[in-house]
Protein backbone atom coordinates (compact mmCIF):
# COMPACT_ATOMS: atom_id res chain seq x y z
CA UNK A 1 0.00 0.00 0.00
CA UNK A 2 1.39 3.27 -1.03
CA UNK A 3 0.80 6.74 0.58
CA UNK A 4 0.80 10.07 -1.00
CA UNK A 5 1.78 13.07 0.58
CA UNK A 6 -1.68 14.41 1.26
CA UNK A 7 -2.46 11.41 3.35
CA UNK A 8 0.47 11.55 5.53
CA UNK A 9 -0.54 15.28 6.23
CA UNK A 10 -3.94 13.92 7.31
CA UNK A 11 -2.34 11.70 9.61
CA UNK A 12 -0.23 14.23 11.21
CA UNK A 13 -2.65 16.74 11.52
CA UNK A 14 -5.39 13.93 13.54
CA UNK A 15 -2.18 12.71 15.27
CA UNK A 16 -1.36 16.31 16.09
CA UNK A 17 2.61 16.20 14.98
CA UNK A 18 4.43 18.81 12.62
CA UNK A 19 6.27 17.01 9.93
CA UNK A 20 7.54 18.93 7.12
CA UNK A 21 6.87 17.96 3.29
CA UNK A 22 10.66 16.69 3.39
CA UNK A 23 9.79 14.24 6.36
CA UNK A 24 6.41 13.65 4.78
CA UNK A 25 7.64 11.94 1.66
CA UNK A 26 9.75 9.68 4.67
CA UNK A 27 7.15 9.07 6.15
CA UNK A 28 5.00 7.99 3.24
CA UNK A 29 7.68 5.22 2.55
CA UNK A 30 8.44 4.44 6.32
CA UNK A 31 4.37 3.49 7.06
CA UNK A 32 3.99 1.73 3.29
CA UNK A 33 7.15 -0.75 4.76
CA UNK A 34 5.11 -0.97 7.97
CA UNK A 35 1.54 -2.02 6.53
CA UNK A 36 3.33 -4.12 3.89
CA UNK A 37 4.99 -5.71 6.48
CA UNK A 38 1.72 -6.49 8.19
CA UNK A 39 0.32 -7.82 5.08
CA UNK A 40 2.77 -10.21 4.95
CA UNK A 41 1.31 -11.36 9.15
CA UNK A 42 -1.62 -11.83 6.90
CA UNK A 43 -0.17 -14.70 5.35
CA UNK A 44 0.78 -16.81 8.23
CA UNK A 45 -1.84 -19.90 8.70
CA UNK A 46 -2.55 -19.65 12.31
CA UNK A 47 -5.08 -22.55 12.10
CA UNK A 48 -5.22 -24.64 15.15
CA UNK A 49 -3.16 -22.38 17.41
CA UNK A 50 -4.85 -20.96 20.47
CA UNK A 51 -5.05 -17.25 21.12
CA UNK A 52 -2.34 -16.15 24.24
CA UNK A 53 -2.27 -14.04 26.66
CA UNK A 54 0.99 -14.00 27.39
CA UNK A 55 4.28 -15.49 25.44
CA UNK A 56 4.87 -17.87 28.74
CA UNK A 57 2.14 -19.87 30.30
CA UNK A 58 0.78 -18.40 33.43
CA UNK A 59 -1.95 -19.31 35.68
CA UNK A 60 -3.82 -16.65 37.43
CA UNK A 61 -3.70 -16.62 41.25
CA UNK A 62 -7.28 -16.80 42.07
CA UNK A 63 -9.22 -16.51 45.56
CA UNK A 64 -12.35 -17.81 47.32
CA UNK A 65 -15.18 -14.69 46.20
CA UNK A 66 -16.67 -14.47 49.49
CA UNK A 67 -18.54 -11.83 50.85
CA UNK A 68 -17.60 -9.80 53.75
CA UNK A 69 -18.51 -7.15 55.27
CA UNK A 70 -15.73 -4.82 54.85
CA UNK A 71 -13.81 -5.74 57.54
CA UNK A 72 -14.48 -3.00 60.24
CA UNK A 73 -16.41 -0.21 58.71
CA UNK A 74 -16.75 1.74 61.81
CA UNK A 75 -13.01 1.25 62.92
CA UNK A 76 -12.18 2.72 59.60
CA UNK A 77 -14.34 5.83 59.23
CA UNK A 78 -12.98 6.38 62.44
CA UNK A 79 -9.62 7.71 60.97
CA UNK A 80 -11.88 9.76 58.49
CA UNK A 81 -12.35 13.48 59.20
CA UNK A 82 -15.64 13.48 58.43
CA UNK A 83 -17.98 11.43 58.61
CA UNK A 84 -21.63 10.30 58.87
CA UNK A 85 -24.15 7.83 58.46
CA UNK A 86 -21.57 4.88 57.53
CA UNK A 87 -20.10 7.23 54.78
CA UNK A 88 -16.81 9.62 54.41
CA UNK A 89 -17.86 13.28 54.22
CA UNK A 90 -15.75 14.75 51.93
CA UNK A 91 -16.17 18.50 50.04
CA UNK A 92 -18.38 19.09 47.34
CA UNK A 93 -17.01 19.55 43.89
CA UNK A 94 -19.17 19.78 41.50
CA UNK A 95 -21.12 23.20 41.69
Amino acid sequence: MSFDKTTIARISRLARIATTEAEQERLAGELGGILAWVEQLDEVDVEGVAPMTSVVEMNLKAREDVVSDGANAEGILKNAPRSAHGFFVVPKVVE
